[in-house]
């Protein structure tokens, strides 16, 4: 009752103000364009001014559809509101007034928009005076199409084709509104060009509303496109702007003639050197590579597998011109390309004047290393494994028996690793023997001992060595040794005497005098001891250990005996056992104890015997 009284009374004031010419002024202002993506809600926002109160405000909500005509989706004034039931947007509209004093917004909201709802939307308001407005915004929506795909034909395109051929096609599916798709070779973008590049689209719409395009693009190929990427861009509206995406990149495969051939040697990737395998590739410059043929410079062919011609373990005679050979598929003409193979070599080493060389002492030698190379070479001399000389000259200056052997050239090449040869030479050195010098030739003997003499001698031919003391030879053995004679003989000192070696050969003779001073030795030393004496090659045998020993030895005994005689003393006097000394003493039989002591020297041995006999009587002791 009261509602309907205040409503009453509303309506009536305003038609007293109508009545007296009382007009309320009205101002809407709203956006051109509101943009959305499919599926999502839209908000389309109405702005007004008005000298009325908002209770005095009628609100409405229009569209137009395609055809132009206004269809009302919504009504409100101070006393209800209706939306509308048979319009395409029941159901899915809010309305939102927010007042304000003199102002207000009125926000319309379509929910989940569709395609269909892409119209103009009118927003009016009225006052009860008889004043009004309104204002329209368009609603965009978008829908981001799918990734294009591309399709590239799958077989050689022959190149002299006289019209443009199908390189491929460009798929892009339910955007909206419709996408373009835009071609590229090479990042540069294709367009329609008379009997050069064409470009066809299809457009499709499904039952959704949204829109599928497809391109094909055709092209006049030229062997220049045998390896150029094509891809396809495809262009759509977003909100606020515009987006893109790109297909993946296709090449097609150009089939065009070879009219020109190139042979190479594929490796080694360095200068050639006998004994290594060379490979030779040829290829055209056409598409497939064609079918080549090999021939040497004797015009023979020569047996290749795909284009690549092997030759293992080549030699300087493979050196020379070599050829690879096609047909032109149009003119049937012949292609011929070639290159030059050159083979390195180095030849055996070779020293002169020749491999085993003999030289008297103090002779000097000049000796020669040759190997005949395509390339520089660099030469060392080399002895036991120890360079000795640079260069293919070996000079060595007054010989002697050390610079005898074996002496080796090598020979190599700097430029190529590997390649080097070698040849070697003997030098032997003749002269007069030479006899190692001992460490002593004077010696100093006990008498009657024997010492061993050792003399070593060489020289070529190898020296024969004799002994001779007091004019008389003497026995000797000897061994050949890797470079001379060692001999020696055992001599036993019974005086003061000199010893020589005597080493002889065709080319002279020499000596060597040992000199030997017999000692009479010490009575507490051993009567006979033998000595040796060496060269520089062997070494004495430490002697004087044995003296020791029999000193040591000699004080044992007198401990014993000292303390034997303390011993029977007490025993006599009563003072062991109980007993007084004049009761016996019971003693077993005891057996004689036997100390011996050995005194060694080098080579004899003397040995002392001492007994103590332990039943004598302590006087005898």
């Amino acid at each position: 009752m009261a509602l309907r009284t205040k409503t009453a009374l509303l309506v009536g004031l305003l038609f007293l103000l109508h009545t007296w010419g009382v007009k309320a002024q009205v101002k809407v202002e709203m956006e051109d364009r509101v943009e959305v993506t499919l599926g999502t809600a839209a908000e389309i926002p109405c702005l007004y001014t008005t000298d009325d109160g908002f209770g005095g405000l009628i609100i409405e909500w229009f569209y137009l559809d395609p055809a132009g005509k206004q269809h009302r989706i919504y009504f409100q004034d101070p006393t209800m509101r209706i939306e509308e039931t048979n319009s395409q947007f029941t159901g899915r509209i809010k309305v939102d007034v927010t007042p304000s004093q003199g102002s207000g917004q009125v926000l319309l909201r379509v929910l989940e928009t569709r395609l269909g709802d892409e119209v103009d939307f009118i927003c009016l308001v009225k006052s009860l005076t008889d004043g009004n407005d309104q204002g329209k915004t368009q609603l965009r929506v978008f829908e981001k199409p799918a990734h294009p795909i591309i399709k590239s034909v799958d077989k050689d395109i022959w190149f002299n084709n006289e019209e443009p051929v199908k390189i491929g096609s460009c798929e892009a599916k339910n955007g909206y509104p419709r996408p373009n798709i835009t071609w590229y070779k090479d990042n540069t973008p294709l367009s329609n060009v008379p009997n050069e590049v064409s470009v066809v689209s299809q457009v499709a719409t499904g039952s959704s509303g949204l829109f599928s395009v497809e391109s094909e693009l055709s092209l006049k190929v030229v062997k220049e496109d045998q390896g150029s990427e094509f891809y396809c861009e495809v262009n759509y509206q977003i909100i606020g702007g515009f987006g893109m995406l790109e297909s993946e990149k296709k090449k097609i495969r150009v089939s065009y003639p070879s009219d020109e051939v190139n042979l190479w040697v594929k490796s080694p990737k360095r200068d050639i050197k006998e004994g290594d395998t060379v490979e030779f590739e040829c290829l055209g410059n056409g598409n497939p590579q064609p079918l080549v043929t090999f021939r040497n410079r004797e015009m023979v062919e020569l047996n290749a597998i795909n284009n690549v011609l092997e030759l293992r373990n080549v030699s300087r005679l493979d050196s020379g011109l070599y050829e690879c050979v096609t047909t032109h598929i149009e003119t049937f003409e012949e292609v011929v390309g070639n290159t030059t193979l050159f083979v390195n070599y180095l030849e055996p080493a070779d020293v002169s004047p020749e491999e085993t060389l003999t030289l008297s002492q103090g002779a000097d030698l000049n000796q020669s290393c040759n190997a005949l190379s395509s390339l520089k070479t660099h030469t060392v001399w080399m002895k036991n494994g120890v360079k000795v000389a640079t260069g293919n000259i070996l000079s060595l200056r007054d010989v002697v028996y050390d610079m005898a052997g074996t002496y080796e050239c090598m020979v190599t090449v700097p430029q190529l690793v590997g390649m080097e040869t070698s040849a070697a030479f003997q030098l032997i050195v003749e002269g007069s023997p030479e006899i190692s010098e001992p460490q002593s030739t004077s010696l100093e003997q006990a008498v009657e001992s024997t010492v061993v003499l050792t003399c070593r001698a060489r020289g070529n031919p190898r020296p024969t060595i004799t002994w001779r003391s007091a004019g008389s030879l003497v026995d000797s053995q000897s061994n050949v040794t890797e470079d001379g004679v060692l001999s020696w003989v055992n001599v036993k000192v019974s005086s003061d005497l000199n010893v020589s070696c005597h080493a002889s050969n065709t080319n002279g003779n020499v000596e060597t005098l040992y000199s030997i001073k017999a000692i009479v030795p010490p009575t507490d030393r051993p009567a006979s001891t033998v000595g040796t004496v060496q060269s520089d090659t062997t070494d004495k045998i430490p002697r004087g250990g044995s003296g020791v020993i029999i000193a040591v030895l000699i004080i044992c005994l007198l401990l014993l005996a000292i303390l034997g005689s303390v011993l029977y003393f007490l025993y006599k006097k009563g003072k062991i056992c109980g007993r007084s000394g004049k009761q016996d003493l019971t003693k077993e039989k005891t057996s004689r104890d036997n100390i011996v002591v050995e005194m060694k020297s080098d080579n004899t041995e003397e040995a002392v015997l001492l007994a103590v006999n332990g039943d004598k009587k302590s006087g005898d002791q």
